[in-house]
C-alpha cells in the first residue's frame, strides 16, 4: 500500500497524478475510481489552505505569535491554516531552541535566509525596532505579506519608508496593536460609532505599568534610546486606542521626563513617563498619560469616554468588563453599569461559550492572527495596516516636538 499512501500524501498536482499512476499498477481500476475523489479532496484541503509562516524573533512576542498561529485555525475555522515553517533568532542555538519549543519545521539565525526562503509565504516581525524597516522592505520586494509588531520602526522616517514599500508592492501589511482587540474594547468602539452615548466631548486614556518603578532596577535595553522609552514603547498602544475609539488627532501639547536618570549599570537615556493634551478632529478634548514607573499598575491600558448621552470606562486589568453609563431613567437610578463580556460581544464566542468566563492576553494575539490571515486570503487591507501604524508614530513625534518646544503642535506638520 506504499503507492496508496503516496497518493493521499501528495502535496502538488504533479505529485498527485504521478502517485496515482503508480497506484494503478497495483490496484484495481475500481479502487482507483474510489480513491481519486478522496485523494483530490485531501490534497485540496492540505495544499490550498496551508500557508508557510516565518517569525523573526522567538522571545516574548515571538512566542505569542507562534502560539497564535498554531491555534487560530481551530479557534476561528480560518480558510488559511498556518504552517510554522521557520523561526529566526539572534543565534543558532536560540533559534533551534525556539524551533523545538514552538513546533517550527526549521530554524535560522539569518533573517535574510528566512525572508528569502520559498517555504515562507508570510512573515511576522517581532524583533527590535531598528530591524523593522530592512526586514519589511526585503519581504515586500518578494511580494510576501508582513505583520510587524508595534511600534513600526525606530523613527518616523522608518515608518514612512515602510508604508511606501508596502503600498508600492501592493502587499498585505498589518501592525500589532493587540489591546484594542479585546471583546470589551471592540464593543466600546461599536457603542461610540453607533452614537449610543451621544456626541463625544472628552477622552482620557493611559497606558501605565510599573516594571521600572523601582529605582534600583538595573539599566537594560529598555533604558537606552528614545525608541525604547515610554513614548516609544507604551504610548503607541494608547494613542492607537484613542485613534480607534475617537478618530484622528489634529494637535497635541506634550511633556516627558526621565525620573530615574541613573540606574545600576548605567545612565538612562530615555523617558520614564509622558503626558499630553490633545484635540480630536471631531472637536472633542483629550488627555493621555503613559508611564513605566506607575507604582502598582501592572497593565493600565485604560480609558474614559464622555458623551452628551452617556459615558464609557474600561481598564485592561479588568479586561472582561466594561462600564457603561446611559443618561436615561430616573436620576436616582442612574449610574455606571458593569457589563461582563460574553458570546454576544465581538470575537468572544469562538473562545468560550460562557458569559463572564473571560478571554485573555493570548486571545488578543489570536484575533490579530485571524485578521492577518483574512487580509491575505482576500487581498484586502485590514485595520490596523502600516499606514495606521505610521499615523500613531506621527502623533508620538508631534508630542515629542511639542514637549521640546513648549507649545501646541499640529499633527499635519509631521
Amino acid at each position: 500500500m506504499v503507492s496508496l499512501d503516496a497518493v493521499i500524501s501528495a502535496r502538488t498536482p504533479v505529485e498527485y497524478f504521478r502517485s496515482l499512476a503508480n497506484a494503478a499498477c497495483e490496484l484495481s481500476i475500481l479502487t482507483i475510481r474510489f480513491l481519486q475523489p478522496v485523494a483530490i479532496k485531501i490534497w485540496q484541503e492540505d495544499s490550498l489552505t496551508q500557508i508557510g509562516i516565518g517569525i523573526l524573533g522567538g522571545g516574548y512576542m515571538g512566542k505569542a505569535h507562534a502560539v497564535a498561529m498554531s491555534a487560530v485555525g481551530a479557534i476561528f475555522d480560518t480558510t488559511l491554516r498556518p504552517r510554522l515553517e521557520m523561526v529566526c533568532a539572534s543565534s543558532p542555538d536560540s533559534a533551534e531552541r525556539y524551533r523545538a519549543a514552538y513546533g517550527f519545521a526549521r530554524a535560522t539565525s539569518d533573517w535574510k535566509a528566512l525572508v528569502d526562503d520559498p517555504g515562507v509565504e508570510a512573515i511576522v516581525i517581532a524583533t527590535p525596532q531598528e530591524t523593522h524597516r530592512m526586514i519589511s522592505e526585503a519581504a515586500f520586494a518578494q511580494g510576501k505579506a508582513v505583520f510587524c509588531e508595534k511600534p513600526m520602526g525606530a523613527s518616523l522616517e522608518d515608518s514612512a519608508a515602510m508604508v511606501a514599500a508596502a503600498e508600492n508592492a501592493g502587499v498585505v501589511n498589518m501592525v500589532g496593536f493587540n489591546y484594542i482587540r479585546t471583546p470589551a474594547s471592540q464593543f466600546a468602539r461599536h457603542l461610540v460609532a453607533a452614537g449610543e452615548i451621544g456626541e463625544i466631548t472628552w477622552f482620557r486614556g493611559e497606558h501605565t505599568e510599573d516594571f521600572l518603578a523601582d529605582p534600583k532596577a538595573p539599566a537594560t535595553w529598555r533604558t537606552s534610546g528614545m525608541a525604547n522609552g515610554t513614548m516609544g514603547d507604551l504610548a503607541p498602544h494608547m494613542v492607537n486606542g484613542a485613534l480607534a475609539l475617537m478618530g484622528p488627532i489634529i494637535s497635541v501639547a506634550g511633556s516627558y521626563e526621565t525620573v530615574h536618570k541613573t540606574r545600576p549599570g548605567g545612565e538612562v537615556s530615555n523617558d520614564d513617563h509622558a503626558q499630553m493634551m490633545c484635540r480630536f478632529e471631531n472637536g472633542a478634548m483629550g488627555q493621555m498619560y503613559f508611564s513605566r514607573i506607575a507604582t502598582g499598575r501592572k497593565m493600565g491600558f485604560a480609558y474614559e469616554i464622555s458623551g452628551t448621552r452617556g459615558a464609557i470606562r474600561f481598564d485592561q486589568e479588568d479586561q472582561n468588563a466594561i462600564w457603561l453609563y446611559r443618561m436615561e431613567g430616573p436620576e436616582a437610578e442612574r449610574g455606571f453599569t458593569r457589563i461582563l463580556t460574553g458570546p454576544a460581544h465581538p470575537d468572544y464566542a469562538p473562545f468560550c461559550q460562557g458569559p463572564g468566563h473571560g478571554t485573555g492576553y493570548q486571545d488578543q494575539i489570536i484575533i490579530e492572527a485571524r485578521d492577518f490571515l483574512h487580509a491575505i486570503e482576500t487581498g484586502q487591507p485590514h485595520w490596523p495596516c502600516f499606514r495606521d501604524g505610521h499615523e500613531v508614530n506621527r502623533v508620538i513625534a508631534a508630542m515629542r516636538a511639542s514637549a521640546d518646544a513648549g507649545t501646541w503642535t499640529d499633527i499635519k506638520d509631521f
